[in-house]
């Protein structure tokens, strides 16, 4: 199998490129967690961006009033179900491949992965998401602006957003207001997290894969980088539950997560992102999930997690796969193989990595700052 040939990375996206009434993460909280958040941030909206402040305004209460309606259509259904089986969390730094492998596990029919709607209209997706996949496609584009992956409703998604959207805390928040303290970040190490922080956190991540359950009627696999410094909470929450962990070179990581952030920023943010803080901040959240991720890793099974390499990942697609359901277990891997192997045998030959380059003077930062990282996976 050839490796995907390298690409430069395509340009950083640019605002003016998407209207304000384009989709946003934040069209989907509803009336109160959208004030907590302007509140919290003292309404210090840019101009440019205030159209785009109004749109979500305004759908804040269509928020409100479907989240009625599906509560009195669904209520009593969804408090009567129940996982089919602990979900599978997949693991890893932004940009290490953690949204490849949640495509390639979506192609297994047995397993059911949240979609791009679900997590951005958590309230109520179960009375709207028909009508958004048939008759809203053309609102997103075509691939996801940071790297060359198929974007559209139906993808799978990472379920951190719904978590953000159901009001629940969560370090993304800091893509609303960029220049302001990042907020959140003890939840991607789960250190100094409050019972009672801990406890609505729960609650609203239950109460959105009831909903996911409840549509899809398939054990779920769920993708968030920020899970990974939460395996302490989430393997307490649903015994049983199995992790896959993705890994790739540290230099790579970081300078494709850094435009990762300054692309959603430009997209997302409420105001005109400085990017003065950009690097410290990522260098951060790597250190923070990673000393969680460590902390409790001794807690799991080894038949309940399975460490990969994206280079692995991407050299052998359909090796790595059957190695991941050997290693934990899962069904029968022959099933899925055909799928897989399609894919392998077209799609990927088009799949395109991003190149990346790094300063001497950055590089000799991240092996200093992620040394940890480096020497306990293998990339020095």
């Amino acid at each position: 199998m050839a490796t995907p040939s390298q690409a430069t990375e395509p340009p950083k996206p640019e605002y003016h490129r998407y209207p304000f009434y384009s989709p946003r993460f934040w069209h989907g909280m509803r009336t109160g967690t959208w004030a907590g958040l302007l509140s919290e941030n003292r309404f210090r909206v840019h101009p440019t961006r205030w159209p785009m402040a109004v749109a979500v305004s305004i759908a804040g209460p269509v928020n409100d009033g479907l989240w009625l309606f599906q509560k009195l259509l669904y209520g009593r259904k969804l408090a009567a179900t129940e996982l089919l089986a602990p979900p599978m969390f997949i693991l890893g730094h932004w940009r290490s491949g953690t949204t490849l492998l949640h495509e390639l596990i979506n192609k297994d029919e047995r397993l059911g992965c949240p979609s791009t709607f679900q997590c951005f209209a958590p309230h109520h997706f179960l009375v709207s998401e028909w009508f958004f996949r048939t008759f809203g496609s053309w609102l997103l584009p075509s691939k996801r602006p940071m790297d060359n992956m198929q974007a559209g409703w139906a993808r799978p998604q990472e379920d951190e957003f719904a978590l953000m959207n159901l009001g629940a805390p969560s370090p993304y928040r800091r893509i609303a207001f960029p220049n302001q303290p990042a907020p959140d970040m003890q939840f991607l190490d789960w250190d100094g997290v409050a019972p009672e922080q801990e406890a609505r956190w729960v609650d609203s991540l239950k109460q959105f894969l009831t909903a996911v359950t409840y549509r899809s009627e398939r054990q779920l696999v769920l993708k968030s980088p920020t899970h990974t410094g939460r395996i302490g909470v989430l393997s307490k929450t649903f015994p049983g539950a199995k992790f896959i962990h993705i890994t790739r070179d540290p230099r790579s990581l970081f300078p494709s997560t850094c435009r990762l952030w300054q692309g959603l920023d430009q997209v997302q943010a409420f105001q005109i992102p400085s990017g003065e803080t950009l690097e410290d901040y990522v260098i951060e959240c790597m250190k923070r999930m990673y000393a969680g991720f460590h902390r409790d890793l001794d807690g799991l099974s080894e038949d309940q997690i399975v460490h990969i390499r994206y280079e692995d990942l991407v050299a052998d697609p359909v090796q790595t796969m059957a190695d991941i359901y050997r290693s934990l277990g899962l069904e029968d891997f022959e099933v899925v193989r055909p799928q897989l192997q399609e894919w392998a045998d077209s799609q990927h030959r088009e799949y395109q990595t991003n190149q990346h380059h790094l300063s001497p003077e950055t590089e000799a930062r991240i092996k200093t700052e992620w040394a940890d990282y480096f020497t306990r996976y293998g990339y020095l």
